[in-house]
């Protein structure tokens, strides 16, 4: 990639369920202390898709967004990628289906990428390539991360549920962040800590493993980066990392710390330790409201992060440079360093979900149970009523008649 190309970041756009579930309200449900939930994990609620919300309605509504909100005629659109561990069809990508009802132009490249958590990452990177290479002849990328969470009801995973979508356009004029190319470190390794079978609608994880998979991926992503640089926090602005709960950062950053100090970390260590929490609510704790509110998002974690970071910090931290870290177990990794747009200020406000998250409706957990439960069923039904869960004025899944997916604007 040619240094001398700007390519980055351009909009940003999150859109998840109409419902949420709280933790405490979860954690107490099944008997367990909400602590463990809300601080042992650091998540405080978790969207909860119906029936009638999927991966592909989820992705429209969030490249809808993204377009309208930073003002991007859908005929600039040369690409189109969504990245997703939870697709429709085991062929037919969600990005086709994206393509028609977003109503992109006929001559765009359009794919889905899967490689866990890490599919966006691999869209971004890909888009980038495409357009510093010359084939986007002054087009723009559209890549959306769009999941839905699943570990069925009771699991061990059940309170690290979540629901969304991040859709960015990604231009060689980026308003928002640009990547630096020849910081971009990639890490692969053929593991088993997290995967779901063909026959399976929920994932299944070795928990402990997937953590040391994610820790073992970041050292090796981030030393094909930027080397074994030892002041590389000193640096930057902000540390984002892919986030399947909240305290999932604070072990990242611990891991970062230690590579940069040449040992490990601990309670032990009063100096280190107070050192390392510092620097944690210094570069990482302010920008995970919102995935405490939203729960994990697979591919798009890690952007909820830089929406996070962009809509409460875009104008003071503009020029300066931060770092972002994407996990996708099997697994695949990738560490960047990214600048801050002088143009991001502008647009916190356009890019702020908050409003559209005051707005969901809070689950009973026997009315979470039962959307759960109707969901498992939702492939194969003929006719889904989205006025049955409450919803209306979205794009929505209706049923599937013929062995064809039907979406409808209700």
């Amino acid at each position: 990639m040619n240094d001398s190309i700007s390519v980055g970041i351009d909009a940003l756009a999150f859109a998840g369920p109409a419902a949420f579930v709280e933790l405490a309200d979860l954690a107490r449900a099944r008997g367990v202390d909400p602590a463990k939930f809300t601080h042992g994990l650091g998540q405080n609620r978790m969207a909860i898709a119906s029936p009638c919300e999927d991966t592909v309605t989820m992705a429209v509504e969030a490249g809808a967004l993204a377009l309208k909100a930073f003002d991007v005629d859908p005929a600039e659109i040369g690409t189109l990628i969504v990245g997703t561990e939870t697709g429709v069809d085991h062929s037919k990508p969600v990005a086709v289906y994206a393509h028609d009802l977003l109503g992109l132009d006929e001559r765009c490249r359009t794919f889905e990428t899967k490689h866990a958590c890490y599919g966006a990452m691999a869209g971004l990177t890909s888009s980038m390539d495409w357009i510093a290479s010359g084939r986007a002849r002054g087009r723009k990328a559209l890549v959306i991360a769009s999941d839905i969470a699943s570990y069925g009801l009771g699991t061990p995973g059940e309170p690290t549920q979540g629901a969304g979508a991040v859709a960015m356009v990604v231009s060689d004029q980026p308003r928002l962040l640009q990547i630096q190319p020849r910081t971009i470190g990639d890490y692969t390794r053929q593991v088993m800590d997290f995967w779901r079978p063909l026959y399976s609608k929920h994932a299944l994880a070795d928990g402990h493993y997937s953590i040391q998979c994610y820790l073992d991926a970041l050292k090796g992503a981030r030393l094909d980066a930027v080397g074994e640089r030892h002041d590389l926090l000193d640096s930057l602005s902000a540390c984002l990392y892919h986030v399947p709960f909240v305290k999932m950062a604070f072990k990242a950053h611990q891991r970062e710390m230690e590579m940069e100090l040449g040992h490990t970390i601990s309670k032990a260590e009063a100096a280190s330790w107070q050192q390392l929490t510092e620097s944690y609510e210094r570069l990482c704790a302010p920008w995970l409201t919102l995935n405490a509110e939203v729960g994990n998002i697979y591919t798009g974690s890690l952007f909820l992060a830089l929406i996070d970071l962009l809509r409460q910090a875009g104008g003071e931290l503009a020029g300066k440079d931060i770092s972002l870290f994407s996990y996708g177990s099997g697994c695949g990794a990738t560490h960047c360093l990214g600048k801050i747009s002088d143009t991001a200020g502008r647009w916190q406000s356009a890019l702020d979900p908050t409003p559209a998250l005051a707005r969901r409706r809070r689950l009973t957990i026997a009315e979470y149970e039962s959307l759960v439960r109707a969901s498992e069923a939702a492939d194969r039904a003929e006719t889904l009523n989205p006025a049955d869960f409450g919803l209306s004025g979205g794009l929505y899944y209706t049923g599937t008649r013929n062995d064809r997916r039907h979406y409808e604007r209700g």
